[in-house]
């Protein structure tokens, strides 16, 4: 393994420790972690096979699936940072009447998902939709099998009947833009001067 691996996997592992500090719902974040722990498996199973590139944008996923687990997702407190950061709350600004960080991690779950598997964006865009429709069928298990308060604590719907059609929605629009980037920088560079003097 590379440096660069070891160090990214190195900050990776101190930000789950720093999340376990005095844990405010252990068995919850728990549960959200143990699919973190699946991900690190596979990811030290193709580390010959990801580069540096590829590694980072995959805990980068991780990173943000980590902190979240750590409010369950519907508690994250993202206005309370960017207030103390630059004095705006997030939700007043953007009139959001429920915690979006949820949006965020589906959102980069498209992008870093995309980014590490670098598919023509027709594959990508399916792969990221049919692995967020096989983990929203995970958390209906869940809504199915678990008392309703645990459920609600992992799924984090906040009262939202569409939650599961809008997270994967949000997930295929992140990788629909991470797809038109990557086609944008492909085509910019195949078009510049240095690329037609070769």
């Amino acid at each position: 393994m590379t440096w660069g691996k070891r160090w990214l996997l190195g900050a990776f592992g101190a930000l789950v420790a720093v999340t376990w500090i005095n844990p405010r719902w252990p068995a919850e974040q728990a549960l959200h972690s143990s699919l973190t722990v699946v991900a690190l498996i596979a990811l030290w199973l193709l580390r010959k096979r990801l580069d540096t590139a590829q590694w980072a944008w995959a805990l980068l996923f991780l990173a943000l699936h980590t902190i979240a687990a750590r409010w369950l997702y519907s508690y994250v407190p993202y206005d309370d940072w960017a207030d103390a950061v630059f004095g705006v709350r997030l939700s007043e600004v953007f009139s959001w009447q429920r915690n979006n960080f949820d949006r965020l991690v589906h959102f980069t779950y498209g992008v870093c998902l995309t980014a590490v598997l670098r598919q023509k964006w027709l594959r990508s865009l399916e792969t990221v939709l049919a692995t967020s429709a096989a983990y929203e069928l995970l958390e209906w298990a869940v809504a199915m099998t678990l008392a309703p308060d645990v459920a609600e604590a992992y799924n984090g719907q906040q009262g939202d009947m569409w939650d599961a059609q809008a997270d994967m929605a949000i997930a295929a629009l992140g990788a629909l833009v991470t797809a038109l980037v990557t086609s944008l920088v492909s085509y910019a560079r195949r078009r510049s001067p240095a690329a037609a003097t070769r």
